[in-house]
């Protein structure tokens, strides 16, 4: 008989340690890519507040910026995989909103990060800096450093991918505005006529697609003297390639992220000014509007008076200029990707 409760008890703690394993609620993560900082710092917040909360976090990432194909296979895994949500930053913000729809469909809430998808409500909500806003500061802050030079401004436009995806585009034309520039369609980037604009180039968002994109818009105006770059990376490539032909003290680069080794570069001469962001922070709210969904089905709702999150951005440089608010680097760096 004693034997007999033993083996009970046995199974019946087996079939609790069983169910409470399948009342797990389980999140994915899906990022652009896995080595970026910027996406890096992201996982960082999911898995620390996943494991604050007893989720299950798992995350997945394209092999490079652009890798559309990987992402729609992980949307479809962790549909298979009975996940409660999806975080996602979208390589193709327009093409990948089949998988999410598919994933909705499937009951799943879906939270873009940092990058709003194409349309915006495609997703659930989107947690987000405002990108316009981020270029727009870099754009503002470059015209007024320049004074009156910025007339004569040849300026580079070192974006992300031939795709558009919303965030190169937020950022391109954020910048312009911020510059002075009229835009052409707001919605896309490269249709502006103003001759200040040398060219647009895409980067990949990474240091080496910086330094290419760089070396080619210099090929077509050597005497480049502005440089508006996607990410931190991005900016670290176009750098080389101005120091490359001895140009990296007389160029004026600015950027967005905001990340601890672009705020270093800021601090060391290498970006004039960037606009940083809260990747850590959108990633932790993210998981937590997961957890809230599977507990109580509600949903998040956007920031008031616009249609996403925003979690916040500032302008970060040593070289304040008067109208733009902005912190130093001091501050930036306590600050970076919280």
């Amino acid at each position: 008989m004693k034997k007999l409760l033993l083996t009970t008890i046995a199974g019946m703690a087996l079939m609790a340690g069983a169910a409470q394993a399948q009342d797990k609620v389980t999140a994915c993560l899906i990022t652009k890519t896995d080595t970026n900082p910027f996406f890096v710092k992201m996982k960082e917040g999911a898995t620390a507040k996943a494991e604050e909360l007893g989720m299950e976090l798992k995350s997945f990432a394209g092999k490079i910026d652009g890798d559309h194909e990987t992402q729609v296979a992980a949307i479809e895994t962790c549909i298979a995989d009975g996940a409660k949500g999806i975080l996602l930053t979208a390589s193709d913000t327009s093409s990948i909103v089949p998988a999410v729809q598919q994933a909705r469909d499937a009951g799943l809430v879906v939270i873009a990060l940092d990058t709003p998808l194409s349309p915006i409500d495609a997703a659930d909500a989107t947690f987000a800096t405002d990108n316009f806003l981020a270029g727009e500061l870099i754009g503002q802050w470059a015209a007024a450093a320049l004074g009156e030079e910025a007339a004569n401004a040849k300026i580079a436009m070192l974006d992300l991918a031939v795709s558009q995806p919303t965030v190169g585009v937020l950022r391109d034309q954020g910048f312009l505005k911020g510059f002075g520039i009229d835009l052409g369609d707001p919605n896309k980037w490269g249709d502006e006529t103003d001759p200040r604009i040398i060219g647009n180039d895409v980067t990949a968002g990474n240091e080496e697609g910086g330094r290419k994109a760089m070396e080619n818009l210099l090929a077509k105006d050597p005497m480049i003297n502005v440089v508006y770059t996607i990410n931190e990376p991005a900016a670290a490539g176009a750098y080389e390639a101005l120091k490359a032909i001895g140009r990296e003290n007389d160029v004026l680069i600015v950027s967005v992220d905001g990340g601890c080794p672009g705020v270093a570069n800021v601090k060391d001469g290498v970006i004039g000014a960037t606009s940083q962001q809260y990747p850590l922070l959108m990633a932790s709210l993210g998981v937590e509007a997961i957890k809230k969904w599977a507990d109580e089905g509600v949903k998040p709702e956007p920031t008031p008076g616009k249609d996403f999150f925003d979690t916040g951005v500032a302008l970060v440089t040593d070289k304040p200029a008067e109208g733009v608010e902005s912190i130093d680097t001091t501050e930036g760096t306590n600050l970076c990707w919280g």
